[in-house]
C-alpha cells in the first residue's frame, strides 16, 4: 500500500478529537521563553489548565493514539 500524506494540521484535529473527551487539547507553543520550556508542542488539560505532557511529537503521539494509521505519513508544514 503507498504512504498517504496528512498534514500537521490535519494530524493535529484528529488528535484534539481523541483527546477531547479526557479534556485535553494539543498545543503548538506560541513564543520563544515557552517553547524553551515545554517544546514545540505540548499537552494542556483545559479543566485544570496545566501542562500535562511537555516536548509532545504530533507524529508519536498520533500512531499511539491510533488516529495515524501505518500507511500514512506527516507532510511538513501547516
Amino acid at each position: 500500500m503507498s504512504q498517504k500524506s496528512v498534514t500537521m494540521t490535519a494530524l493535529i484535529s484528529r488528535i484534539n478529537r481523541k483527546l477531547k473527551p479526557d479534556h485535553e487539547t494539543l498545543k503548538v507553543t506560541r513564543g520563544e521563553r515557552l517553547r524553551q520550556n515545554v517544546g514545540d508542542f505540548y499537552v494542556l488539560d483545559v479543566n485544570r489548565n496545566c501542562i500535562v505532557q511537555q516536548h509532545s511529537d504530533p507524529e508519536r503521539l498520533g500512531r499511539e493514539l491510533g488516529v495515524l494509521k501505518d500507511y500514512e505519513e506527516v507532510a511538513n508544514g501547516f
